[in-house]
């Protein structure tokens, strides 16, 4: 079946004059010449995706492509696996050349096989020009050499949670600023008998999160500008040193958590503070069982280091396009569908704040101001720092992320396996065989 221009401009309501738009403020440029995609003949799709931690997020996208389908007769396959087999089942499709036709990946996962992936600068680009732009560090994990070897499609925002008549109990009437304020709440809260706990497991998300906001805090960074490796710092050592002190304020068994760990915990009432998306509200907030403890929650941003300002990573995915699809033109046309304007609104507000949007003009969707709680979330696209800082990205930073090098450093040295200095220099070891100056 094939799908013309205009039929598909009105299936995907993307014209600027439509009330989807006009009801969000949003006013995007039309300069850049709309691309026109036409299924192939017999056209079928399969994406994979990343397990939901809001159902919204699921129910919303899958929504989505059951217009799509309507209105192009392309049938599109939705499987999900869990975040961390994510990253090694898109590397095997990407070499092997066969599986999915696109995979929602994380960070910078299109810097490893970008001869593997669909050119999809041309739809990138429009997309950029009617709305407003992509943000920078969305834009940065997407692109090789100025093309575009994957699309930009979300920010999972990252935040600390907290249990406020917890910290109140504790003797903190507000939450601190600082991370030497911050280390005497965690104190505070173990010897209240409910403490904290963050991810120094193998966590793609939180533990990444956590781990990269301990080392930029203190002013330490894996690379310099010229990808040089600096890891073995004296403010790397800091922020072990720091990260050692947190950790003796922790519930035990942390080292071992992925990403659904300190949800469960959280929500069993094990721990009183820990980071993550906004999806550990939404658990309490629809659990009528848990109404207690979404009431009292509250969420903030990360504590301001020695550097003297905020620097975190967030969780970022895009899509990549595989080149062994036997169906391009339909893959495009389901992408370009999927981020014009009423589907991505209706996927943003579905995900309850859980999902930032990657184009600037989505910024005024509502769901940012319809819930305090979501604050801290609501900037997380243009905030977020690439984890390849402060060099380029590329096929180094993306090898040294999936690699695990800056979460296994902290995990080694806070767990006493190692000291601090013995794990910075086995960082610098591991990441220099990725950057080969």
């Amino acid at each position: 079946m094939t799908i013309k221009r205009r039929d598909f401009i009105t299936a995907s309501a993307s014209l600027a004059g439509m009330a989807g738009l006009s009801s969000l403020g949003i006013r995007p440029s039309l300069a850049q010449t709309e691309p026109t995609y036409t299924p192939e003949e017999g056209a079928s799709l399969r994406l994979l995706r990343w397990t939901p931690f809001v159902k919204g997020d699921e129910d919303a996208w899958l929504a989505n492509t059951k217009k799509f389908t309507e209105a192009t007769g392309v049938e599109v396959r939705v499987d999900k696996e869990s975040w961390e087999d994510i990253r090694p089942k898109a590397a095997v499709a990407a070499n092997v050349g066969t599986g999915p036709d696109m995979v929602m990946c994380w960070f910078d996962d299109a810097q490893q096989y970008p001869d593997k992936l669909v050119d999809m600068t041309e739809l990138a680009d429009y997309l950029g020009g009617k709305y407003g732009g992509w943000y920078d560090g969305l834009r940065g994990y997407a692109t090789r050499d100025d093309k575009f070897i994957a699309m930009p499609l979300t920010t999972i925002g990252n935040a600390v949670c907290y249990r406020d008549s917890h910290m109140k109990a504790a003797g903190f009437s507000e939450f601190p600023k600082d991370t030497a304020g911050f280390l005497e709440l965690c104190k505070a809260l173990k010897a209240k008998g409910t403490p904290a706990g963050f991810p120094h497991g193998k966590a793609v998300g939180d533990g990444n999160n956590y781990a990269h906001w301990l080392l930029w805090s203190h002013g330490g960074m894996m690379v310099d500008e010229n990808s040089k490796v600096t890891i073995n710092s004296p403010e790397t050592i800091a922020a072990i040193n720091y990260a050692k002190s947190l950790y003796e304020t922790f519930i035990p068994g942390t080292e071992s958590w992925l990403d659904i760990n300190n949800n469960r915990a959280f929500l069993a009432g094990q721990v009183s503070l820990t980071a993550n998306g906004v999806s550990l509200y939404y658990a309490a907030k629809n659990d009528p069982a848990l109404a207690e403890i979404a009431a009292d929650i509250r969420t903030t941003n990360f504590p301001i280091g020695p550097v003297g300002k905020s620097v975190e990573l967030h969780q970022t995915s895009s899509i990549l396009l595989f080149s062994h699809t036997q169906y391009p033109e339909a893959a495009k046309a389901y992408i370009k569908f999927m981020m014009e304007a009423d589907q991505m609104n209706a996927w943003l507000e579905g995900s309850s704040a859980y999902c930032c949007q990657p184009l600037k003009a989505f910024a005024d969707n509502p769901v940012w101001t319809s819930d305090p709680v979501h604050a801290p979330y609501a900037r997380a696209s243009e905030t977020l720092r690439p984890n390849g800082y402060a060099g380029p990205l590329g096929y180094a930073s993306a090898g040294v992320m999936a690699d695990y090098v800056l979460v296994d450093m902290f995990a080694s040295a806070v767990t006493g396996q190692v000291s601090p200095e013995e794990a910075a220099a086995d960082a610098e070891k591991r990441a220099s065989r990725y950057y080969r100056i």
